[in-house]
């Protein structure tokens, strides 16, 4: 009776052996999905000809003023500016008309309003889209580095075109629209040579 159970038993279980199907028997075909990424490189401008520059507004609208309270006058090459609430002008035909500040120009005290940025060791003071840095007892227009980074584009702006990229100009430096840990940014990618 021993010798029957056991011959059941084995019996059994090599039944249940070929009747389940194992993992080790049992092949899963795995495709291989090949997937092919083209990486563009965009060349940033650095410093571009303003020939190259096309905007996408085709006329600036020109803001001047009759008089401009509380100026300070600077003087950049021979010639007469105006600073006054955070804004340049220069004298023409018997009005102010709003500049973009020059490379160069000094104030000795900033506006309330400015932004400290700090970059490659570098500390900038943003006013409203113009670059200063300290220098000795005054603060003087200076073009950033590229690769700095502002939060908010100035008023005034411009969308432009160079070579089929779209980027926002302002005071001659151009801007990128970037994303840093989720947030909006502006990266300084170059600035326009003008000729």
């Amino acid at each position: 009776m021993k010798t029957h159970i056991k011959t059941y038993t084995v019996s059994a279980l090599l039944l249940l052996a070929f009747a389940l199907p194992s993992s080790a028997q049992v092949r899963k075909r795995t495709a291989t999905k090949t997937v092919t990424t083209r990486t563009v490189t965009k060349s940033t401008p650095n410093r571009v000809s303003s020939r190259k520059v096309v905007y996408k507004t085709p006329k600036k609208k020109v803001v001047s003023v009759r008089t401009v309270p509380n100026r300070t006058i600077i003087k950049h090459k021979g010639q007469n500016y105006y600073y006054s609430n955070s804004n340049y002008y220069t004298y023409s035909r018997g009005r102010y008309i709003a500049i973009a500040p020059k490379l160069g120009f000094r104030i000795k005290t900033l506006p309330t309003n400015y932004k400290r940025i700090r970059f490659n060791n570098h500390i900038y003071f943003n006013v409203g889209g113009t670059f200063y840095s300290q220098n000795n007892s005054e603060y003087e227009v200076v073009e950033p580095e590229i690769g700095t980074l502002v939060y908010e584009l100035p008023d005034g702006y411009e969308k432009v075109d160079i070579d089929g990229q779209t980027y926002y100009e302002f005071a001659t430096i151009l801007y990128e629209k970037v994303q840093i840990d989720g947030t909006r940014a502006y990266e300084v990618v170059g600035i326009i040579d003008m000729e």
